[in-house]
């Protein structure tokens, strides 16, 4: 029997994490301290990209290396729950080849390497390689450097990890010591592309995606691309990823890699004499993802107690939402006054819907029942004349969007003229009185905006404020704020109206076609009737002929019986009479 109650599977490790991220872009003394259910993490660590290749001085028309990008490392680790992870340690951008120093020292930097410390163990991404300079490779690391002038790349994955770390630099091109191109660094998906002509740097080597395992991680998710070498006519470029340009033209020292991306940096070109330094790399960074995890079989004796000590992972949906709340109320006007403002939207809250400025993180929910609150519309002033009030909150779960601020009007009671706060902010009376302000959630991207002042004495209000745009003022009466919804439907309206056109030309076309198909139909119709007549005519004429014909050969017949009959009475009287005379 195993010895996991009776069923047979391998061990398994529940981890209730979350998939909470933790990104460090720089040195810490702890990454992160755990969750009290996390038992699994996965952790990205990337170290600093190599810098490009420098010129120094009397060597002309050359292109260098690209700089290699820093190690990239992606490991799956079991840690404990409500723990304090190790050290991160962040590596820097490896300089950029000096245009000082000639041969060897020409290359670029070594990027740094990036680390972090889990029970005990240090995991390490080792820097990219620096860019090789004229007659000299590049330079060994994560992923190595893209060679100069006559030169080699360096290797990649130096020292060696399982999975590699890396990938080598692209070969220099081959050429006099006045005209020639630098390789490209190697990167963590592919090596660095070798300068393919005498004035065409090579291409750095493309990075690795990881945004499947860590979704909304920076720079897409893509690290550590290999920086391109330079070229006269043409540079290469840098490997996605971070990867610096290399340089182009006369005188270009190339594009720096990427900061927090592990990107190496491009190569020099230079065609007139003299030094020029080459492009520093990008530093790395280092992601840490609190697993939800729970695969395999297990024992129900296993499953209960996780579940009862809140380690079983539960089912989570993410769910796009749209929350807005009840726009505000103007106020009331009588006799002489004047100057009314508008009032406020009610707050717009929205994942996955409006325009992408304002659309929030979409909401992580478990199986269960969540409460809705759609706030009202504030009312009109009353009794006349009084102000209006505020629209009220709208809520699904965590997610609360303010009611549009009431507007104010020409005086009046605290708080006279004044639009009130909201969502988005009610509008100024006249006479100059100030717009509510938007956004009172203080929500990040903002729910609403303010409305607008109150124009001059005996002049127009401030229009109520919108979720997209701020009221605004005006002597004659300020416009209200455009609102996301409104936005949406008025791309709507558009897009109807040309389905609209679309199908009235076609309905025409269909109601000529259709006519012309009953013309045809018509005529075919007569023409089948036609023959249809023509048939039992021919039919009935068959049959008049038959039956006559018929007629015909029966008075034939009788004649002829007739006839033979008149022969036989002959006959026998010829007989009788001769009886007779013998």
């Amino acid at each position: 029997m195993a010895g996991n109650g009776g069923i047979i599977g391998p061990t398994n490790t529940t981890s209730f994490g979350k998939n909470t991220q933790t990104v460090r872009t720089s040195n810490t003394p702890s990454a992160v301290t755990t969750q009290p259910g996390t038992r699994l993490i996965k952790t990205l660590i990337v170290a600093g990209g190599g810098g490009g290749g420098g010129i120094c001085t009397g060597q002309t028309k050359q292109g260098q290396g690209g700089g290699g990008a820093g190690g990239l490392r992606n490991l799956e680790l079991s840690v404990c729950g409500n723990t304090a992870l190790g050290a991160v340690t962040i590596g820097g951008a490896g300089s950029a080849g000096p245009g000082s120093g000639c041969a060897a020292a020409a290359r670029g930097g070594v990027g740094g390497d990036s680390s972090i410390v889990i029970g005990g163990t240090t995991y390490t991404a080792t820097g990219g390689g620096g860019g090789g300079a004229d007659n000299q490779d590049g330079k060994t690391g994560g992923s190595g450097g893209g060679g100069g002038r006559c030169s080699d790349g360096g290797a990649g994955n130096t020292p060696p990890t399982t999975p590699s770390q890396g990938n080598t630099g692209g070969d220099g091109g081959p050429g006099p010591a006045s005209n020639a191109a630098g390789g490209g660094g190697g990167g963590a998906a592919a090596v660095g592309s070798a300068a393919p002509g005498v004035t065409v740097g090579g291409a750095g080597g493309a990075g690795l995606d990881v945004s499947g395992c860590y979704p909304g991680a920076p720079n897409s998710g893509v690290y550590a691309g290999g920086g391109g070498g330079g070229g006269g006519t043409t540079k290469g470029a840098g490997g996605a990823g971070g990867g610096g340009d290399g340089g182009q033209g006369t005188d270009d020292s190339g594009s720096s890699g990427c900061a927090n991306t592990g990107g190496g940096g491009g190569g020099v070109v230079k065609t007139g004499p003299g030094p020029k330094a080459g492009s520093a790399g990008g530093s790395g960074i280092v992601i840490v993802k609190e697993l939800d995890k729970a695969s395999g079989v297990w024992s129900m004796n296993d499953m209960v107690d996780a579940k009862e000590n809140g380690l079983w992972p539960s089912r989570l949906i993410m769910t796009d939402y749209m929350v807005v709340a009840g726009g505000g109320g103007a106020a009331s006007v009588f006799g002489s006054d004047t100057g009314i403002a508008g009032a406020g939207a009610g707050g717009y809250r929205a994942s996955g819907y409006g325009p992408s400025p304002l659309q929030g993180s979409a909401l992580e929910l478990g199986l269960g029942t969540y409460a809705v609150t759609v706030g009202g519309g504030g009312s009109v002033g009353a009794p006349v004349p009084a102000f209006g009030t505020k629209g009220s909150n709208s809520s699904l779960g965590t997610i609360t969007s303010t009611g549009g601020g009431l507007g104010g009007k020409y005086s009046g009671p605290t708080p006279g003229g004044i639009g009130g706060d909201g969502g988005s902010g009610g509008g100024g009376g006249c006479n100059g009185h100030a717009a509510g302000a938007g956004n009172e959630g203080s929500f990040d991207p903002p729910e609403g905006n303010s409305g607008g002042t109150g124009g001059p004495s005996g002049g127009g209000a401030g229009g109520g404020g919108g979720a997209t745009a701020v009221g605004t003022t005006s002597t004659g009466g300020g416009a209200g704020g455009a609102t996301a919804l409104a936005q949406m439907a008025l791309k709507s309206k558009q897009g109807i109206a040309a389905d609209l056109q679309k199908q009235e030309a076609n309905i025409q076309k269909l109601r000529v076609d259709g006519e012309a198909t009953l013309q045809k139909q018509k005529i075919e119709g007569e023409k089948w009737r036609f023959s249809q007549q023509e048939n039992r005519d021919m039919t009935k004429l068959d049959r008049t002929q038959a039956e006559l014909d018929n007629a015909r050969q029966m008075e034939a017949d009788m004649n002829a019986a007739k006839y033979q009959a008149l022969g036989n009475v002959a006959n026998a009287a010829t007989s009788i009479s001769g009886v007779a005379g013998g």
